[in-house]
C-alpha cells in the first residue's frame, strides 16, 4: 500500500491533542463570583477527566478526553492570569462588577452587568467588559445618554440606574 496518502505525525502533536483554545489578549479581569466559577470549572474538568482515563477502553470516554485536556489548558491559564476585581461598594459612574440599567429609545429597560470575559452571559444579563455596549457605557452616569455601536447601527440609550453587585 502506498503511503503517499496517509498522515504521519510530525513529532510535534502528541496523539489526540486538541489546539489549544484562543486566549484573549485583553487583561484577564474577573469578578470574585467569576473567580470562583474558574476554579469550579477548572475542578470539574479534573474530575471528568480522572473518570474517563478510568475508562481507557471506553470509545467515547478516549474521544472525550481531548476535549477535557484542552478544556483543561485554558482555564488553568485562565486561573494564572485572573486579575480579580472586587465591585466598587458604590459609585455614581459606570465600572467593572457594576450592574447598570439601560433604557432603549423605544422605552424598554434592560440591566446588565459588566463582567470578565469568560463570566460573560448576555442571556443572564452579564456583558464582557470589552464589549461595545460596556465600553461604550464605561464611566457615564445616571441620566447620561451614551451611543452603543452595533453591527446593524448605532442606538441611543440612557443610563436610568448604576448599581453595584
Amino acid at each position: 500500500m502506498s503511503r503517499a496518502f496517509v498522515k504521519e505525525s510530525d513529532g510535534d502533536e502528541a496523539e489526540g491533542l486538541l489546539p489549544d483554545r484562543p486566549i484573549s489578549s485583553h487583561p484577564n479581569y474577573v469578578t470574585p463570583g467569576g473567580l470562583r466559577q474558574l476554579h469550579r470549572s477548572l475542578e470539574a474538568l479534573e474530575r471528568e477527566r480522572q473518570a474517563l482515563r478510568e475508562r481507557p477502553d471506553d470509545v467515547a470516554a478516549r474521544a472525550r478526553l481531548p476535549k477535557v485536556e484542552q478544556d483543561l489548558r485554558y482555564f488553568r491559564q485562565r486561573l494564572q492570569t485572573a486579575i480579580e476585581v472586587q465591585p466598587p461598594p458604590n459609585t455614581d459612574t459606570v465600572r467593572f462588577g457594576c450592574v447598570v440599567e439601560i433604557e432603549n429609545e423605544g422605552g424598554q429597560r434592560h440591566s446588565y452587568r459588566i463582567v470578565g470575559e469568560d463570566e460573560a452571559d448576555a442571556s443572564q444579563g452579564r456583558i464582557s467588559w470589552i464589549s461595545p455596549l460596556a465600553r461604550a457605557l464605561r464611566d457615564h452616569r445616571v441620566d447620561d445618554e451614551v451611543e452603543w455601536p452595533r453591527p446593524d447601527g448605532a442606538v441611543q440609550v440612557t443610563i436610568v440606574g448604576i448599581r453595584t453587585a
